[in-house]
């Protein structure tokens, strides 16, 4: 995947790339946030229990939220270091996937590097996004500056 949208893009409330419905999306405002990436992970966390992914009855299980959790830190310091700071956190449930979705002001488009080397500091974000997930991709503004990255993940099973 380039980072740019795989499948039809845009807000998660109304459904995901592949076309999947989100029963449910939960919203969190970042701009001037101190702390952005704990505290996404401590409101996705809360989603996921609320959803009933956690806690987690099986390792599967565990594995599918802890990945939700690592990929929410990744986009959000991506957004952090690369974007001047991440806007807007999104998070929807549908049946089979979650997605999340990141709103920034930044211009740039994220993408794995390549080569990756697992060896050297730095530059693993989107290459662990890319291993992680469904899918993910990129949606300019239409209205002007900024872009949503999104990610999609399979629901435990």
């Amino acid at each position: 995947m380039t980072g740019e949208p795989g499948g039809a893009g845009g807000p998660a409330e109304r459904e995901t790339g592949k076309g999947h419905p989100m029963r449910q999306v939960r919203r969190l405002r970042l701009v001037g946030v101190s702390g952005a990436v704990p505290r996404a992970r401590d409101f996705v966390r809360q989603a996921l229990q609320d959803w009933g992914w956690l806690p987690a009855a099986t390792g599967d299980q565990r594995a599918a939220a802890e990945d939700v959790l690592l990929v929410v830190s990744e986009l959000v310091t991506n957004a952090c270091l690369h974007a001047d700071g991440p806007e807007e956190l999104r998070v929807g449930s549908g049946s089979k996937v979650l997605r999340l979705e990141i709103v920034d002001q930044g211009s740039g488009s994220p993408a794995p590097r390549t080569p990756h080397r697992a060896g050297r500091p730095g530059g693993h974000g989107m290459f662990i996004v890319q291993r992680l997930c469904l899918d993910w991709g990129v949606v300019r503004n239409p209205e002007g500056s900024g872009k949503t990255v999104w990610a999609e993940l399979a629901a435990p099973s």
